[in-house]
């Protein structure tokens, strides 16, 4: 009860944000950026702490993983990875949820690396005239998800101590970004289409020149994905060392029966998903609980992400508005499958029984060999479709 009425919460504020006028979202903003300037002259030392954390974090957590992946990503696609994979995998993972076949690697690149790189191959995408503008609006709200080495390996293994707690939000994280491809309008027509821009012959292209352009491509991208983090950081410290911000958290508990922390860490989650997590997952609330929580905030992303993928997409004219409803209909339906999945007894497994099978399974754990098998099956599909056409 106390889940669906943090939700309730959320979307009331969500649907307040969006009815007001551009003039008073433009004066709300301004002044909140104002109380802002006059707390960091207030307290510079302070917040220089808060930046130095902020970047710590990024260059801790976020650059090491997030840098090799834009530089192989970028090759991949300098070498013809688009139409490779399009061929391969754009069948099976494009067509169920209503996207045309060049859409494979960017679903891929979501699925393997996380938000926001979805989101900045979708408009690498529609730059090269591959996918038209609502294919592109479709694709963000499919392609913009958390990462397995962030939902299982931070939130679940980290935060909530337990791997396949992790195994359940990922569950949870995947279905419903299936269940957007699905439900939202505008799916892409395969039969009788052809393809809306011509396959761009790749044989040519210099190594050394593509590893430069990717090298140079990846360190833009860092850069503007880590100043995100950086002044989320410093506003979500500001925020939590506030007064006034717990005295609100205080009144809206007290008119609510929410636990203070549960208030917090919602709150502070929707700013931004790490500390969101963390926080609940320290707080005295059942597991069940913590995944529901998390499932949402994971799947909606939070506003320092969504920030970043606005970003990378704004000059082509997408509604954010549009998008950031859709995420929390996404969170949503994260949340119900997850309290689905809790209450048909798999979260009741015992975590000797998991943790044995796990471990007996050598170092492959049932996440990367499914993984494994995803990418091999359409390989193994093609080969024998031509051993039965020899034949």
């Amino acid at each position: 009860m106390k889940v669906i009425l943090i939700i309730t919460l959320i979307v009331i504020f969500a649907l307040v944000y969006f009815l007001l006028k551009e003039h008073d979202k433009n004066a709300l903003l301004t002044f909140i950026c104002s109380l802002m300037i006059i707390y960091i002259v207030l307290n510079p030392k302070q917040c220089i702490g808060f930046t130095i954390a902020g970047a710590k974090l990024f260059f801790n957590a976020v650059f090491p993983s997030l840098f090799p992946f834009l530089v192989i990503v970028n090759l991949i696609i300098s070498f013809g990875g688009i139409e490779i994979y399009s061929r391969l995998l754009g069948t099976i993972l494009c067509r169920p949820l209503g996207l045309p076949k060049e859409c494979s690697l960017v679903l891929l690149v979501s699925v393997f690396c996380g938000y926001p790189l979805g989101a900045r191959y979708a408009a690498e995408l529609y730059e090269q005239n591959l996918i038209d503008h609502k294919t592109l609006e479709r694709l963000l709200n499919i392609a913009t998800n958390g990462s397995p080495l962030f939902i299982i390996g931070s939130v679940g293994t980290a935060m909530l101590g337990h791997p396949y707690l992790g195994y359940i939000l990922i569950i949870s994280n995947v279905l419903s970004c299936i269940a957007m491809g699905l439900i939202l309008p505008g799916r892409y027509k395969w039969k009788g289409t052809k393809p809306v821009a011509k396959s761009v012959s790749h044989a040519s292209v210099n190594f050394g020149i593509a590893l430069k352009n990717a090298l140079e491509d990846a360190v833009k991208t860092c850069i503007s994905i880590g100043s995100f983090v950086v002044i989320f950081s410093v506003l979500i410290n500001i925020i939590k060392s506030n007064g006034y911000f717990n005295l609100a958290l205080i009144y809206v508990s007290k008119y609510t029966s929410l636990p203070i922390e549960i208030l917090q860490s919602f709150s502070l989650g929707i700013l931004e998903v790490t500390n969101g997590c963390n926080l609940i997952a320290v707080s005295a609330l059942s597991n069940n609980s913590k995944l529901i929580i998390s499932s949402f905030l994971i799947a909606f992303s939070g506003l320092s992400i969504t920030s970043q993928v606005y970003s990378l997409v704004y000059k082509h004219k997408v509604s954010i508005n549009k998008y950031i409803v859709l995420k929390v209909l996404q969170g949503i339906i994260a949340s119900v499958v997850t309290f689905v999945i809790c209450n048909i007894g798999f979260i009741h497994m015992t975590e000797d029984v998991f943790l044995d099978g796990y471990s007996r399974a050598s170092s492959l754990s049932p996440f990367l060999i499914g993984i494994i098998f995803l990418i091999a099956l359409p390989i193994i599909i093609d080969r024998l479709k031509a051993l039965i056409r020899v034949s």
